[in-house]
């Protein structure tokens, strides 16, 4: 079921009024969640289910039988193995073994061995790397002894299939989300509230500039050996504000839903265009991934603890991991080896990368050195994104080249400038409220102490969303 559907509209309010005015206790509540989640992820393929029933139901034995071992690691450390390697054999099967065999077969043509291995025509599991992640990151902190083990399997199902965030994140800690399913809920009114703006917010950000970025670039970047140079670095500025749109708008309609059944999830973004650089770019980018991936793999490796060189090539196992698990395709490996390339060269140098508040800080606009740090680091970010997008790391290499080769401006060919200037002036909008959760968390000064001026703000909205959606498209990272 996507959000950006007429079903989803039907579907939140009736769990909604039931879970809030029909089941009462903690445990009930728990099951509806259960219920509705699982409705909501069978509506595209209702064997979808019997895999995550299968990951929740193996991982939630592993912490029971962790616990059970309590004082023999040996054993404990042989069970949250069995579990973690079961959930990526999983995971490879379904996300990669198409890609490891093809990879395979052309290595070994390289060394004039022809071989004819099977490929597997599979239908990839909507969320699956997301939950996948966070049922890994369960079994881990019950291991480390982050969190005591769930004997509740309603309220850990619960925590596994959490609807809002099942398909594309937050992907959540079961030390943040878990205790919340035990704990029991009460409305509040002022949660709700600001829930649904920040869904407000998303919906305009995907329906308004996501959507519409999507159809211009969709139509014109294949054809990029004949549009001048100038309309394809266009084309990169849209798939930037396109992918940023896209899956900041899923969190933020996410995160929002979440607030009106009471819960708290993680942030996903932190305005990340507003980045001085490319690793605070990556601290406020996808922000449940990164965390995941500096807790569970790069700092178990050693961290920055290590040396420049061993922090380096953890650098580049990290990203050569997060681009693999961004697609089966050597584009997102490549992709993740060229961040880390960045990030490397800027560990070398030594460049302060470590900002503790956001750009400007109570300043209304940067300094000079600010606004060349943020250009700077968008067009990296741009240059990434034209790798992401591409179908083949030769195009990407070809789209590059046509950029500085074809013939730079042809005002004929200038597509997509309207979609371009809705992205500016949503980001216009987001540095004005740099400093908030979301860009629709007004504060008590005026003039947004005054209701009337705040619904004139959200009817503005709906009429922006009326006139100027683009035709309906999935969410980007349901591939992932």
């Amino acid at each position: 079921m996507l959000f950006n559907s007429l079903e989803f509209l039907i579907f939140l309010p009736i769990v909604f009024l039931l879970y809030w005015f029909v089941f009462r206790g903690r445990r009930w509540k728990n099951f509806l969640i259960v219920v509705a989640s699982y409705a909501f992820y069978g509506w595209w393929d209702w064997r979808f289910l019997i895999l995550i029933f299968f990951t929740s139901l193996c991982s939630y034995g592993s912490g029971l039988l962790i616990e059970h071992y309590k004082g023999n690691r040996v054993l404990q450390r042989t069970v949250s193995a069995s579990n973690i390697v079961l959930n990526l054999m999983i995971l490879c099967v379904f996300k990669y073994y198409n890609f490891f065999v093809e990879t395979l077969e052309a290595l070994l043509r390289m060394f004039g061995w022809h071989v004819d291995w099977v490929t597997i025509a599979i239908i990839l599991p909507v969320g699956i790397s997301f939950y996948t992640f966070q049922a890994l990151s369960y079994t881990i902190d019950v291991y480390q002894k982050k969190i005591p083990a769930s004997h509740d399997i309603v309220e850990f199902f619960a925590y596994i299939s959490f609807f809002p965030q099942l398909v594309a994140g937050p992907i959540e800690r079961a030390t943040n989300l878990l205790p919340q399913f035990q704990n029991l809920r009460k409305f509040d009114y002022a949660r709700s509230v600001d829930g649904m703006r920040q869904m407000l917010w998303g919906f305009l950000k995907k329906l308004v500039i996501a959507d519409n970025c999507a159809m211009v670039v969709n139509d014109y970047w294949e054809r990029y050996a004949e549009l001048p140079g100038l309309t394809l670095v266009i084309l990169g500025v849209l798939f930037t504000f396109q992918i940023y749109c896209d899956f900041s708008g899923y969190s933020d309609i996410a995160i929002g839903c979440a607030r009106l059944f009471g819960f708290n999830l993680m942030r996903n973004f932190e305005f990340p265009y507003f980045s001085r650089s490319i690793p605070e770019f990556w601290r406020r980018w996808h922000i449940s991934l990164t965390t995941w991936f500096r807790d569970y793999i790069y700092f178990p490796m050693g961290g920055s603890r290590c040396g420049k060189l061993k922090t380096i090539r953890n650098v580049y196992i990290v990203w050569g991991i997060s681009g693999l698990w961004h697609g089966a395709g050597w584009t997102f490996v490549c992709w993740g080896l060229f961040h880390a390339t960045l990030l490397a060269v800027y560990n070398v140098f030594g460049i302060n990368t470590k900002y503790k508040n956001v750009v400007a800080y109570e300043r209304f606009l940067p300094t000079f050195k600010e606004l060349t740090q943020m250009v700077l680091t968008f067009l990296l970010a741009v240059m990434g994104w034209i790798i992401f997008r591409s179908a083949s790391m030769s195009q990407a290499i070809d789209y590059f080249s046509a950029m500085f080769t074809n013939r730079f401006v042809d005002l004929s060919k200038l597509h997509g400038i309207m979609y371009l200037c809705f992205g500016f002036c949503l980001l216009l909008v987001e540095w004005f409220q740099r400093d908030k959760q979301h860009a629709l968390q007004f504060s008590e000064a005026r003039p947004f102490n005054y209701r009337f001026v705040r619904w004139f703000v959200y009817y503005s909205i709906l009429v922006l969303i009326a006139k100027f959606a683009g035709s309906s498209q999935t969410f980007i990272y349901f591939q992932f």
